[in-house]
């Protein structure tokens, strides 16, 4: 397995963060692509190939592209061809740049396959699946609101082309699920990972913190009240279990270190590649 960080990580620009990202050794970049200085409507053909040669320079990759479309993800039904348009460009872009994942929040998936909504998040999701599988990228949906076995059956509904990115921290923080148990569920489904760990503070209905169209979305992802999102090791993930898990199932690819809060971000995401090089991971 590989280690990797998402470029918002350090909250600076994409320029600084992968001069930091070179500096601590690490392997790859995941970069946001839905809005600012490297979405797909702002990017120029002369950007790309510059950011390409900085990459080389500093001998990193693009583990995945961000591809979050906010709002309520592909639940309703007349925002889904805008937003499946938009992640068709940023396929494009994941071209361009050599890599083959994206990585997306879609929303809340429907536990019932017979809820109206299912259907409009698989229809949607199959659109971009399509597309991308033509073009040898995978989109990678991210665990967080559902429960695996609801996640799976999704997956394997939107057929090629439509994969997982397994955040552990999300399973333990929201909806209680075991990440050991949901890597052997997803399995090779599994395209890209995130390094997070965290804990539950109280049960919550997930719509209250990944939004959802029938309430109103909130715009931040820290809820105290419901979850504390923690350094690497600080929190409920069982890492020599959930590395384990990824081994058996095959997985070889990204671990990608995601920090969303704290006060010292450089140094969490040092503590977090020194944490996964300590216990063999890599």
């Amino acid at each position: 397995m590989k280690i990797g960080v998402i470029h918002s990580c350090f909250r600076t620009n994409v320029k600084e963060a992968l001069r930091l990202a070179h500096e601590l050794g690490l392997s790859g970049v995941q970069i946001y692509a839905t809005r600012g200085e490297f979405s797909p409507w702002v990017l120029t053909d002369e950007d790309i190939e510059e950011y390409k040669a900085l990459l080389k320079s500093y001998n990193l990759e693009v583990s995945a592209l961000c591809g979050d479309m906010g709002g309520f993800g592909f639940e309703v039904e007349e925002d889904n061809a805008e937003k499946v348009e938009k992640t068709c460009r940023i396929v494009d872009l994941a071209v361009k740049l050599g890599t083959k994942v994206i990585t997306t929040h879609i929303g809340i998936i429907p536990a019932d396959k017979n809820d109206p909504q299912y259907d409009t998040m698989l229809r949607a999701l199959k659109a971009c699946g399509a597309y991308a599988h033509a073009h040898g990228v995978t989109l990678a949906i991210e665990t967080g609101p559902e429960k695996a076995s609801t996640l799976h059956q999704f997956v394997m509904d939107c057929g090629d082309g439509v994969g997982v990115n397994l955040d552990p921290a999300n399973f333990v923080m929201v909806t209680g699920q075991d990440p050991v148990e949901a890597v052997r569920l997803l399995g090779p489904k599994i395209v890209h990972t995130h390094l997070k760990d965290g804990i539950m503070v109280t049960p919550a209905d997930p719509s209250d913190i990944y939004g959802h169209s029938k309430k109103p979305q909130r715009e931040d992802f820290d809820h105290p009240e419901y979850y504390r999102e923690l350094p690497i090791g600080q929190g409920a993930v069982d890492w020599d279990g959930y590395i384990g898990a990824l081994r058996e199932v095959g997985f070889d690819g990204y671990l990608t270190i995601e920090r969303e809060v704290g006060a010292t971000p450089y140094e969490d995401v040092k503590l977090a590649r020194d944490y996964v090089i300590e216990h063999g991971y890599l």
